[in-house]
């Protein structure tokens, strides 16, 4: 059996470690029905930092941050889950990009 050496693991464990971000924002019936507050709750529970705020237009947009694996988990629940009595007719998001560090050290709804 080979075993890899600890140089080759570096990268996996490096890119593990990586934080992104990446904007979204959700559609559908997600005003007045304590989206904001859900992804929020989701967002701590995940370990993703960053924020969300209602739209003009009755959308929630915000920013996420962190690891690739915490992303695909958050954004999986804004385009399948949200909050009891939303409806989420789809979910947008940016690419993800790579980031030095957090921008945020929270999860924070804005108004």
């Amino acid at each position: 059996m080979v075993k890899s050496s600890p140089k080759a693991q570096l990268p996996k464990a490096a890119a593990q470690n990586q934080i992104f971000s990446c904007q979204f924002e959700v559609f559908g019936h997600v005003q007045g029905v304590f989206f904001r507050k859900h992804t929020q709750k989701k967002a701590i529970e995940l370990g993703i930092t960053g924020w969300c705020m209602n739209t003009t237009q009755g959308t929630v947009q915000g920013m996420l941050e962190g690891s690739l694996d915490q992303m695909t988990d958050m954004k999986y629940w804004l385009q399948h889950k949200g909050s009891p009595r939303s409806v989420i007719e789809k979910a947008v998001f940016s690419e993800n990009e790579p980031l030095p560090i957090n921008n945020f050290k929270m999860f924070s709804i804005r108004r």
